[in-house]
């Protein structure tokens, strides 16, 4: 690997990995906490198998904002008896060490591990969200839930999680990968470097 490590590399052989969090909103008063994580760690040219890890987070009892989406309400009891943030940091290090972060609109996501592991190394960060807006700008909407069905990739989403729905964390977070994998395979863009989707304009 070159100096520069990464990003000088082909982003098809890379390792990555997408990160969605769900969370409770903001509450006057309340910190915004995590309910939910989904990672997926994967390469886009199928070098290494796609890995998944998930987990509900304890929030307790405290209260959502009212327009927080997701599935909490139905799961505040499952909510009630899951891992806490601090229980779960260990296990999602490696996860985020190392390696480049892919998210859809990454502020969330970064923001969240930088609040739960404040030392954790700064990675490199692919945000999905602004390569869209500049691949498809004839879209009415670059949000997630959107552009999964204009770029008609709901088929391998529901074979990646069968019965999940956007704002589920691991549904999103394997929509950010395929949004991916579906903007790299356009043609003239097998050889790009990570330096050059991070510098697209």
């Amino acid at each position: 690997m070159s100096a520069d490590g990464p990003l000088n590399q082909p982003l098809l052989g890379l390792r990555l990995t997408a990160v969605d969090f769900e969370t409770t909103g903001a509450v006057p008063g309340w910190p915004v906490d995590p309910w939910q994580i989904g990672m997926v760690r994967f390469a886009l040219d199928g070098s290494v198998p796609v890995e998944v890890f998930e987990s509900l987070v304890r929030v307790g009892n405290r209260p959502f904002h009212s327009s927080a989406p997701g599935r909490y309400r139905e799961r505040r009891g499952e909510l009630l008896a899951a891992p806490t943030a601090s229980e779960l940091v260990p296990r999602c290090l490696p996860w985020w060490g190392g390696g480049v972060l892919v998210a859809h609109n990454a502020s969330t996501e970064r923001r969240m591990i930088r609040s739960l592991a404040p030392l954790h190394g700064g990675a490199t960060w692919l945000d999905t969200l602004p390569l869209a807006r500049l691949m498809f700008p004839g879209l009415s909407s670059h949000a997630l839930e959107d552009l999964v069905p204009a770029l008609e990739l709901e088929a391998a989403l529901e074979a990646c999680c069968p019965g999940r729905a956007p704002h589920d964390a691991l549904y999103d977070a394997h929509a950010c990968r395929l949004l991916l994998a579906y903007m790299a395979g356009q043609p003239g863009l097998e050889d790009w470097t990570l330096r050059d989707w991070l510098s697209a304009r």
